[in-house]
């Protein structure tokens, strides 16, 4: 890709401000917690491997200029950023996991003097940096297998480079085949209330040179009717042990419609997107958003003041309606409750 989601700079985290896209591209600079905690609930960084990487810098942030002397100093203060951190947004696993796995690596470090265990962390947040990037690359390859000659995907919100490291999930299967010189077109979901599909996915598929169709989300059922689509291809919040998969809002409704229309359903994660301690997605926590992002998105409004709003930011797609999982350790199938916990061991 030509451009970094999200790293280090300078001890300060670098990230491309995804609220100003497609009109402006622009990084911004979180160098203190609060920052990033709001770079992460105002969605200036989205998407489960996205978030995960700034929670995991984040976690470096909150202990960069820690004077302590000691461990027990050192980890209380680790204890305060992570929780934190873990407030900001709650349905996407990855936060937890990089939290998780942050708090695992000093533990295993706290023997290093202070500036040493600083870096052992640092050192640990780029390496789940780079793994996010191979794994990406990984799905893509795996996932572009299942896509024929000439084939149309339906893809609903943005789940590419914007929304990991590097390459994306769901638009990594995309980049794949079209780099293998597979004939593809996609149709692109807007993704309401946020347009994250309108304004990211599309900009990231034009970028690749990808034949790309912009549609509302009320049309996807007419699109397939059509005989328009072949497969649909999302990304993934958080997956259930059962294949359950929680993903952006309206996710659950295309895959209602694919169902109804015979057409393949597709979930691209990493494997780290995978919760087994949740046996099905009725687990899940679904965040609720604020009410101005329906009534008044990009500051016009749209509804009358002091209408009531439910906004759930995510849904869940029975694993009934999910032909396949893709991880970077190849592709799932039904029952999951097997496939998945086996990929996991692999």
């Amino acid at each position: 890709m030509a451009f970094s989601t999200i790293e280090w700079d300078d001890n300060r985290i670098k990230l491309i401000d995804q609220t100003l896209l497609p009109n402006e591209f622009k990084h911004i600079y979180c160098d203190d917690l609060p920052s990033i905690w709001e770079a992460i609930k105002s969605l200036r960084v989205r998407g489960a491997p996205a978030i995960g990487i700034a929670a995991a810098l984040g976690t470096v942030l909150g202990i960069w200029n820690s004077d302590a002397e000691t461990y027990d100093a050192f980890e209380t203060e680790l204890k305060s950023a992570t929780e934190y951190l873990a407030t900001s947004r709650p349905t996407a696993v990855n936060l937890f996991w990089a939290l998780d796995r942050m708090t695992q690596t000093a533990e295993q470090n706290k023997h290093l003097p202070i500036p040493e265990l600083k870096q052992a962390l640092l050192t640990e947040a780029e390496t789940i940096i780079e793994e996010d990037k191979a794994m990406c690359r990984a799905i893509g390859q795996h996932g572009m297998t299942l896509l024929n000659e000439n084939d149309t995907i339906l893809t609903h919100c943005n789940a590419g480079g914007l929304a990991t490291s590097d390459y994306g999930t769901a638009l990594a299967v995309m980049f794949s085949a079209h780099e293998a010189g597979k004939q593809i077109k996609v149709f692109a979901d807007e993704t309401r209330p946020l347009l994250q599909g309108a304004r990211l996915t599309t900009w990231e598929l034009m970028q690749a040179g990808i034949d790309v169709t912009l549609i509302c989300d009320n049309m996807a059922a007419q699109v397939m009717k059509e005989g328009k689509i072949q497969c649909v291809v999302v990304g993934a919040d958080r997956i259930a042990a059962n294949g359950d998969t929680a993903n952006k809002i309206g996710t659950y409704n295309v895959a209602i419609l694919a169902e109804a229309h015979g057409i393949p359903f597709y979930v691209a994660a990493p494997t780290s997107t995978l919760d087994f301690a949740l046996e099905t997605g009725a687990e899940i926590p679904i965040e609720q958003r604020a009410a101005e992002e329906v009534t008044e998105g990009f500051g016009k409004l749209t509804a009358p003041k002091g209408v009531k709003v439910y906004s759930p930011a995510f849904d869940v797609t029975p694993a009934s309606m999910v032909t396949a999982i893709i991880t970077e350790k190849g592709v799932a199938r039904p029952p999951f409750t097997e496939s998945l916990k086996a990929m996991q061991n692999a």
